[in-house]
């Protein structure tokens, strides 16, 4: 095996592993693998990652954190009306899991494998999105957009009441005619509730 002329991070690990994911599957990927992609012993990976649980967890935890990133920034404009937020938030979380499966659909099979596998990490994911969302809910029941007194119960109901649009179980249904309309009325349901009296 040729030596490798960059630095082995673990930025590169994470993402030769995703390769070999797309490439092989979860069943039969191995750290062999990543190391012959990288082109260094399978001991230098494990230098970065002690085991291959490890290595999943870490490439599991980085392709759900792309999609918490996106939507951070959605969470934390403040300045913005928080209805607008939601919309837009609830939006664009749709969007990228459509975006996961529609354009990858080896690695959104693979990574929907994994996730089932390690349930900590999913756990983590989905506290930090429904945080984001009590953000946004919290700042609309002080503004009185919303009428809420626990943003976090709220959040929790709203991000299980969308679950259609962004569950994995559901993803052969994101490309059904009349998917985005059924989303719209969800959406429209939803914010009319959190804003009644």
């Amino acid at each position: 095996m040729p030596p490798t002329s960059e630095t082995l991070t673990a930025e590169r690990i994470l993402e030769a592993t995703e390769e070999v994911l797309r490439r092989h599957g979860p069943a039969k990927a191995t750290v062999v693998d990543v190391a012959r992609a990288l082109g260094v012993s399978h001991g230098s990976v494990y230098r970065h990652f002690r085991t291959k649980a490890a290595l999943r967890e870490a490439v599991t935890k980085r392709w759900l954190d792309r999609t918490s990133q996106k939507l951070a920034g959605i969470a934390l404009a403040e300045e913005r009306d928080p209805e607008l937020r939601l919309r837009d938030w609830l939006t664009a979380l749709f969007a990228a899991k459509r975006h996961k499966a529609g354009d990858d659909p080896e690695l959104f099979a693979t990574y929907t494998v994994l996730t089932d596998e390690l349930g900590g990490v999913v756990f983590e994911h989905i506290a930090d999105l429904t945080g984001q969302l009590a953000r946004i809910i919290a700042a609309g029941a002080g503004s009185g957009t919303f009428r809420v007194s626990d943003p976090a119960t709220a959040a929790r109901a709203v991000f299980q009441a969308t679950g259609r649009f962004h569950d994995p179980c559901y993803a052969r249904e994101w490309t059904s005619p009349g998917i985005e309309e059924e989303f719209a009325a969800v959406v429209d349901l939803v914010v009319r509730g959190l804003s009644a009296p």
